[in-house]
């Protein structure tokens, strides 16, 4: 088992106050990870990342025709003993990992439904879980504060990322080529390391220093070059990875104000416990995704809504509207014509994305459902919530 080093250059967050940005050092070591990591020599020689490549070329169903032709219910995965928050599937559609509120992240068979393993290492909620682009990693998000990165096959754990001024972990995201993973949750800063090492490599800061609203999920554009930010209030941030760690845009995303909230007296508030004080949490940012061409991005948020934003200008094109409750998570099919949306109002909705029409609604879960993941191929689509059961659907005739 290893674990990274303790970071010898981390900023205390009251310094970053004074110095909003990001940390200059781990952006110079970040564009020389990446120059090595694209240098003639390098560029051709980690198998995982080629045969990631070679499956992401491979030709894809017509979701929009797959999914409209109908969707049933092909088994149930059994086995949490609490609510259910994240599933993935593998790169080559053989398994599925899963996390949740018992601490344990599982690994099923797809084809039999059979628990191959549960990984057992976090002391609080799994909030996240996601299998790196090779399939060699499985990487988990936990309230414990900790990102754990596990081998599927033997359950070992292989890297143990925190800091010294973390608190829980909502998010994490793989770079497209899988070299990097970014945190998001209760912090106003996303640290991503690289993957390999467990090498810190930069720390994200927005440029407002008196903003001190939570960076709680996150998604790397499909090149590499933005990594957006959802934020505890409903704005929407957008970095350039590489080369400057810079905030680009700051968004109001699906946030409003007050003035022209029709509902402010039925907003929900939570307690920050460090500070005492009082936030809204209405319009919480629960998921963000992209086209497979990047040139869209999409954000659901507990105001109840999906909306489309032009990248990298984040101009808005398009809201959707369905859901009666928090929006959890999205996921785009790999051709880019569907988006599938979960919610806390039990519901899994199928959209087309170019018309911004709903097509299906799925409903097997009782209660929220937090959990959603699409087959490589795009035949399968796995869902999962408070009821503790994982359900795999299959679309076509």
């Amino acid at each position: 088992m290893s674990f990274p080093f303790w970071q010898e250059n981390l900023i205390d967050p009251f310094t970053k106050l004074n110095k909003p940005g990001f940390c200059c050092q781990s952006v110079s070591r970040a564009r020389n990870f990446m120059t090595q990591q694209t240098s003639p020599n390098t560029a051709s020689t980690n198998p995982g990342l080629t045969q990631h490549s070679e499956l992401l070329s491979t030709p894809t169903l017509d979701s929009l025709a797959y999914w409209k032709a109908g969707a049933k219910e092909l088994k149930s995965f059994r086995g949490h003993t609490q609510e259910i928050w994240s599933v993935a599937f593998s790169p080559d559609g053989l398994s599925l990992a899963s996390g949740g509120n018992d601490r344990f992240i599982r690994i099923w068979d797809i084809e039999t439904g059979r628990l191959l393993r549960s990984l057992r290492g976090h002391t609080q909620v799994v909030r996240e879980v996601k299998y790196s682009p090779d399939g060699q990693m499985v990487a988990s998000a936990s309230e414990d504060r900790t990102i754990r990165l596990w081998n599927p096959q033997t359950g070992e754990t292989l890297r143990l990322l925190f800091t010294r001024y973390d608190h829980a972990v909502c998010s994490i995201s793989f770079s497209p080529d899988g070299l990097m993973l970014a945190r998001a949750g209760q912090n106003k800063d996303i640290k991503i390391w690289e993957v390999t090492t467990g090498t810190e490599l930069m720390t994200l800061l927005g440029k407002d220093q008196y903003d001190h609203n939570w960076s709680v999920c996150t998604a790397f554009s499909p090149d590499g070059i933005h990594l957006v930010a959802g934020t505890d209030i409903g704005k929407i941030k957008l970095y350039e990875v590489l080369p400057s760690g810079e905030e680009k845009i700051v968004h109001n995303g699906h946030w409003r104000d007050e003035a022209d909230d029709e509902a402010t007296e039925n907003r929900g508030f939570y307690v920050d416990d460090q500070g005492g004080f009082q936030k809204p949490m209405e319009y919480w940012i629960g998921a963000l995704t992209f086209t497979p061409d990047g040139g869209t991005m999409i954000s659901g948020s507990r105001d109840c809504t999906i909306k489309f934003w032009d990248m990298p200008t984040l101009e808005e094109r398009r809201t959707l509207k369905g859901h009666s409750e928090w929006v959890r998570n999205l996921l785009v099919a790999q051709d880019g014509q569907v988006l599938i949306s979960a919610s806390d109002d039990g519901t899994v909705k199928m959209w087309d994305i170019q018309t911004g029409r709903q097509f299906r609604t799925l409903k097997s879960h009782k209660g929220p459902i937090r959990g959603i993941a699409l087959s490589s191929d795009g035949k399968y689509l796995a869902t999962a919530g408070n009821d503790r059961i994982i359900t795999l659907w299959e679309g076509g005739e």
